[in-house]
């Protein structure tokens, strides 16, 4: 192979490895916005074990906004187990089922930030490749 042949093929490669680092971006901010969303939920069952005698709660409605309400019923939450389908559980149970995804998410997580940090590094190792060929090529 020629070195302006090598010197495509590697330039391909990291055009390649940034696009790949770009889908697992998104896809760890995908994660990360469900982690929070998680947490919302997780806080909100929380806040209704610990409502007063009125049961005056303020429910999280998304982007620091709060609304105030009256929870009539805090024993019975619908969660959804995929699908569509949802399952009733007390607040232990769903605080419960909340904490195990957020421990999925967070594992989901850690193997792509694992993943960008690999592709990261063999990127670098090819434009160091690269530089280096470069370099070589202005000495003739």
């Amino acid at each position: 192979m020629t070195e302006d042949n090598e010197l495509t093929k590697y330039m391909y490669l990291i055009e390649q490895y940034k696009e790949q680092l770009n889908a697992l971006e998104t896809q760890s901010s995908y994660l990360q916005a469900a982690i929070v969303d998680y947490n919302k939920a997780k806080l909100t069952i929380q806040q209704l074990n610990n409502l007063n005698k009125d049961g005056e709660i303020l429910f999280p409605i998304g982007g620091g906004s709060f609304i105030e309400g009256t929870a009539k019923n805090k024993a019975k939450i619908l969660i959804d187990i995929g699908s569509g389908l949802v399952t009733e559980k007390n607040s232990d149970e769903a605080i419960i089922k909340i904490e195990k995804r957020i421990k999925d998410l967070n594992k989901s997580q850690q193997r792509l930030t694992d993943m960008m940090q690999q592709l990261q590094d063999e990127a670098t190792k090819i434009t160091n490749k690269v530089q280096q060929m470069y370099k070589e090529n202005q000495k003739d």
